[in-house]
């Protein structure tokens, strides 16, 4: 039996679309609400694709489903694969299935009269440009994508190429006035089987901002005092650089082997201007995060590597030189707060002299996104370190008579 859908999933599930986004906060209800649609269409004799980025984000969706069609799985009238993740009318193209996507290539070979990308903000975007979207050629299928806007914190664990690619999906559908796109929004206080005791009780445990992103729904792609604004990066982005007079490797490391990313940022400097040439961070060993810093090194041609010591110590220097003996490495300590030392870098942006080099997403999300307190912004650390090593030491800000103070 289907649980009733509340108000906001009903709105979606009834939507004659042939693609929707929607955009939920946690626990809103958007996987139950589209374990119902999967569940609907799959008994008036469609075919359904579920996909998600891993096996554990499986469980709810594939529960509910099978809850639902209990009774004639029992009787012997459907076929349940646990296995598989799969029920299907037997001898028939009637088919309901689960499957993971982390890897976009495991969607390879299959089609569906009904694609569902759950926690779409996760995957890489080849899961529907490459793959998803051809799949619906033969049936002139539907396809839903659902995600929940991403903290810093979990874009950090996303295949995505772009961190926000599914907030961009969401504004371009919005904008679609054929109606063959739709957009649905609904926060976690719109799921009316959750607590609005532990609602509330949760803004004490999560920052202003993964609040409003991850709770309220909220694409959310610059925070008010971010020291790096969106529009700025943009005015100052470039495709091509004059020759650069020092090019460095900044390098924010990790001690530990699966947690936290090692930022690693090439960086160069032409005159007065800055130029970001390449993100290679990375999240791995010591040696692996080594290796990536030494190859952006040689590519780059390099004068040095300049990495934080803090964290690890000679360890940092050790592992790099384990990579590569020739290699200039220059240790620096971080005395102030991250906030203090990327001023003075920031600055340099607000006068049109910091330049990046073609787009860097998962950068440009830190700069803009990073607050004081928020778990420590690797890319952030890295640029800095490049850009005040290539400034001698202490970035000079220097005057721009066409910047107004």
């Amino acid at each position: 039996m289907l649980p009733e859908p509340h108000a906001k999933q009903r709105e979606f599930i009834e939507s004659p679309a042939k693609r929707k986004v929607i955009r939920a906060g946690r626990r809103g209800g958007k996987t139950v609400g589209n374990s119902i649609n999967a569940v609907e269409k799959f008994l008036s004799g469609k075919r359904v694709l579920y996909a998600t980025p891993t096996a554990e984000q499986i469980g709810r969706f594939w529960t509910t489903v099978t809850r639902a069609l209990h009774e004639p799985i029992e009787a012997g009238i459907f076929y349940k694969n646990e296995t598989e993740h799969v029920i299907e009318l037997p001898g028939t193209e009637q088919r309901l299935r689960a499957k993971t996507a982390w890897n976009a290539d495991t969607l390879r070979g299959d089609y569906a009269d009904e694609l569902i990308l759950d926690e779409y903000q996760l995957m890489n975007e080849d899961a529907w440009e490459v793959i998803g979207a051809p799949m619906m050629l033969d049936t002139n299928g539907n396809a839903v994508f659902i995600y929940t806007p991403p903290s810093l914190h979990s874009r950090s664990a996303s295949k995505a190429h772009d961190p926000q690619h599914a907030a961009k999906l969401f504004k371009k559908a919005s904008k679609d006035t054929s109606g063959r796109w739709a957009t649905f929004t609904f926060s976690s206080h719109e799921n009316p089987y959750l607590s609005k005791v532990a609602l509330e009780e949760i803004t004490n445990d999560m920052t202003a901002l993964a609040y409003r992103q991850e709770i309220l729904a909220e694409d959310v792609d610059e925070i008010p005092g971010a020291l790096w604004k969106r529009a700025q990066i943009e005015a100052n982005r470039v495709t091509t650089h004059p020759d650069l007079s020092r090019i460095v490797v900044g390098v924010d490391p990790t001690a530990s082997s699966g947690g936290d990313e090692a930022g690693i940022i090439t960086a160069g400097r032409a005159g007065n201007d800055y130029y970001t040439l390449a993100d290679d961070s990375r999240q791995g060993t010591p040696h692996e995060w080594a290796t990536a810093a030494v190859t952006a090194y040689h590519k780059y041609m390099a004068d040095c590597i300049v990495a934080e010591k803090n964290n690890g110590g000679d360890m940092v220097e050790a592992v790099i030189k384990q990579v590569d003996s020739s290699v200039n490495v220059k240790l620096v300590w971080a005395s102030r707060g991250k906030a203090v030392r990327a001023e003075p870098v920031a600055a340099i942006a607000e006068q049109g002299r910091d330049h990046h080099v073609g787009y860097f997403p998962a950068l440009e999300d830190e700069l803009c996104l990073w607050m004081p307190g928020d778990d420590s912004p690797n890319r952030l650390d890295a640029k800095v370190w490049a850009i005040t090593e290539l400034s001698g030491g202490g970035v000079q800000v220097v005057k721009n008579p066409f910047y107004e103070y």
